[in-house]
């Protein structure tokens, strides 16, 4: 009976971290994405901002289902509260799979994020999802699609952007006591 009960709240405990973690990893991309974006005076709407190096990281650190949750509910969140509401479940979408995709390339082959090769693979792979995610959501937005063709110089630029921030960042945290444990 004591076992029982040891092993339902062990497993209790770790849903309750897993959620709360999740959570803090979605509050790290809202913030990020918020501390500094800097419109673009061409495109649709399109911001740089430092929510996709940080989508990026924790997708890399966290793995697929850390990295679409917070990136889909952080950036989600901020077109939601940041006046971009229109665009908020375009980027729920892009954001969702861009995550997911760069934490299943970086986790995949027995690798957690380890893997430089693996890690910027699975970045560059992710760009094309969330740029034709985001052409076909403004598509339908503005029913036009050749405005949305606009937009894809800064989305690349962005991509460019938390790539160049995220991958340093993630080799230099990879070698912290936390990280190097299995997680």
């Amino acid at each position: 009976m004591q076992i029982t009960q040891r092993q339902t709240h062990t497993k209790t405990h770790a849903k309750t971290f897993d959620l709360v973690l999740t959570a803090i990893l979605a509050t790290l991309v809202l913030v990020s994405t918020m501390f500094i974006n800097i419109k673009l005076p061409f495109g649709q709407g399109g911001l740089i901002h430092l929510g996709t190096a940080m989508l990026l990281i924790i997708s890399i650190l966290f793995g697929p289902k850390k990295g679409a949750l917070a990136g889909a509910i952080g950036m989600g969140l901020f077109d939601i509260f940041g006046g971009w509401l229109i665009w908020a479940p375009t980027t729920i979408v892009a954001r969702a799979l861009q995550g997911y995709i760069v934490g299943k390339i970086a986790w995949s082959k027995g690798h957690r994020g380890d893997n430089l090769r693996l890690n910027i693979l699975g970045a560059v792979a992710s760009m094309p999802v969330m740029l034709a995610v985001y052409y076909i959501g403004q598509g339908i937005m503005f029913n036009n699609w050749v405005a949305p063709l606009a937009s894809i110089p800064g989305d690349i630029i962005q991509n460019v952007v938390g790539l160049l921030i995220a991958i340093p960042l993630c080799l230099a945290l990879k070698k912290t006591p936390f990280f190097r444990k299995k997680f």
